[in-house]
């Protein structure tokens, strides 16, 4: 897999993706999220992949914001087609992904880049990180799900402020909230959310992708979170995996998860 703007490596069943536009602290242009998206789609679909780690390049940024340079002339279509096609491609894709996406928050997350970061199922920042969305600064919204993920994070009133104040938030600050579940030092990141992944890949692959998409059906529109969860809750008992952990279980022994 080559992408110009994307550095990828897999290692233990983890790939890391690294966003690689340094030089423009790794804002997000329309080339880097169509690859992502690419990315994205070739490791979910690959079942030796049983998690994904998604971080920014350098010590600074993990993404700085969208490439405003790319939209600034936008009519009013463009500009829906614009958040329209991103949350498609990229943000609701991740969301809805099986395999568990985590964000390793290396600095700066501005704009698309902390909505980039809500999109992921699991977020640690270095202790360095920022926190922003500074759209309204520019005369324009949130338009990649932060005015929908943030409030469902930190709550509508901490969410109505950061958004309206376009202030940036610390790390710690984030922890606080709710929007990040760990800080650690940046030269800690990658191991620790590294930790986090091996502890996912003891468990179900299948059982994780069924309760990812229960979790997510809560804050859907039209769907009945527990319909979901029942749903799925019972397609377990029809897999090799539920067999096996069961089976482990009784016998005193750790479980060797097939993903079937």
């Amino acid at each position: 897999m080559n992408y110009k703007n994307l550095l990828i490596t897999i290692e233990n069943n983890i790939a890391t993706v690294v966003i690689n536009r340094p030089t423009k602290l790794n804002a997000l242009n329309i080339e880097t999220i169509n690859d992502l998206h690419k990315a994205i789609k070739v490791l979910g679909k690959n079942k030796e992949i049983q998690a994904i780690i998604l971080t920014g390049s350098g010590e600074k940024a993990f993404v700085a914001g969208a490439d405003i340079s790319e939209f600034a002339h936008f009519t009013i279509e463009e500009g829906t087609q614009l958040s329209s096609q991103g949350h498609q491609r990229l943000f609701d894709y991740i969301e809805n992904l099986k395999t568990p996406v985590i964000a390793a928050v290396n600095g700066f997350a501005l704009g698309g880049g902390l909505e980039l970061a809500m999109a992921c199922h699991i977020r640690v920042a270095s202790d360095n990180a920022k926190m922003g969305l500074p759209e309204v600064s520019l005369g324009v919204i949130p338009g990649y799900g932060g005015t929908q993920r943030l409030p469902q994070l930190v709550g509508k009133g901490r969410a109505m402020e950061m958004i309206m104040t376009a202030d940036m938030i610390t790390a710690e600050q984030a922890k606080q909230y709710g929007l990040v579940n760990h800080v650690v030092p940046q030269a800690d990141l990658i191991d620790f959310c590294t930790g986090i992944a091996q502890k996912i890949m003891k468990n179900s692959p299948l059982a994780i992708g069924r309760a990812i998409k229960a979790i997510n059906a809560n804050f859907t529109d039209g769907k009945n979170g527990y319909e979901t969860e029942i749903k799925n809750f019972g397609k377990c008992f029809g897999t090799e995996d539920f067999n096996e952990g069961t089976k482990a279980f009784l016998e005193k022994r750790k479980a060797v998860f097939s993903g079937k």
